[in-house]
């Protein structure tokens, strides 16, 4: 297990080629835009180099790292001579079964199969290639190069040869797994999806002002970040299509908050566009 390809060069893409990068993996980094796939390397190289002025890393490490990533639009040179692919593009199902049914065709039989989603399942996508066997969900969170979790889940016919593999990979990249039975929303995805909801309900209901109900879930409850402030870092267009699914598998209780919608159709989509339930610079 050397070479992983990283489909999809968003916030989550970039961040995990980054963190396979720095732990010795050859890394290939795709996406279908090269303006995408530029951002992403800008990102990757400005925060290495930060890394490197905080003595996170040596430059040594930090240029053999970059020498590791290679970035394409081309999916044929992205899933040739990988041994994993993660897949890393939007939370819609039927972009994520096109996509494996396509890199089936293009990747050896080796090649094992991840997708990073959040809330779906590897179970299904996995059916729609000849791999099922070989196809698993790796949900890592953000910012990857902090957070210290992968969830591992274990799609119906996902072998123990598989889960082994990728528990490897993630201890090479530094990471704590947990392993997860597929189930609609995993673990963190069900419970983050329900404190974000209920902040946004309060929000809306005038409960406390956004600022306050992050201070209250921090101070009170002694989470590292607010529940509306994770939102914004995920994005709201990403948690709203999470608490869809959630809505539509697991009822009621999951069903989204109006204040959401409205700020998702207002454009208000947190800190990828300089707005949600803050504004950022």
């Amino acid at each position: 297990m050397n070479k992983i390809s990283v489909i999809g060069a968003g916030i989550m893409g970039r961040g995990i080629a980054y963190v396979a990068s720095l732990s010795g993996f050859q890394v290939t980094l795709h996406d279908i835009s090269e303006a995408a796939a530029g951002r992403a390397r800008q990102y990757i190289e400005k925060e290495m180099k930060k890394s490197v002025e905080k003595g996170f890393i040596k430059t040594r490490e930090m240029e053999e790292a970059m020498i590791n990533i290679e970035y394409t639009t081309d999916l044929v040179k992205a899933g040739e001579n990988a041994d994993l692919v993660i897949e890393a593009i939007l939370e819609i199902i039927d972009l994520k079964i096109d996509l494996f049914k396509q890199l089936d065709e293009i990747c050896p039989p080796h090649t094992i199969f991840a997708t990073n989603t959040s809330t779906m399942s590897p179970t299904e996508i996995g059916a729609q290639t000849s791999r099922p066997a070989k196809f698993i969900a790796m949900h890592f969170f953000n910012p990857v190069h902090k957070m210290k979790l992968i969830e591992i889940i274990r799609g119906l016919d996902t072998s123990e040869e598989t889960v082994q593999t990728v528990q490897e990979v993630g201890r090479r990249m530094g990471k704590e797994t947990v392993e997860v039975n597929d189930f609609p929303g995993f673990v963190t995805s069900r419970m983050n999806s329900l404190i974000g909801n209920e902040a946004i309900n309060m929000l809306m209901e005038g409960v406390a002002s956004a600022e306050d109900i992050d201070k209250a879930v921090k101070l009170g409850l002694n989470h590292p970040m607010g529940p509306l402030e994770m939102v914004d870092l995920v994005g709201l267009d990403t948690r709203l299509r999470n608490m869809e699914h959630l809505y539509k598998t697991l009822g009621e209780k999951y069903r989204p908050s109006p204040l959401i919608v409205k700020y998702v159709k207002a454009g208000r989509l947190g800190r990828k566009n300089g707005i949600g339930f803050y504004k950022y610079e």
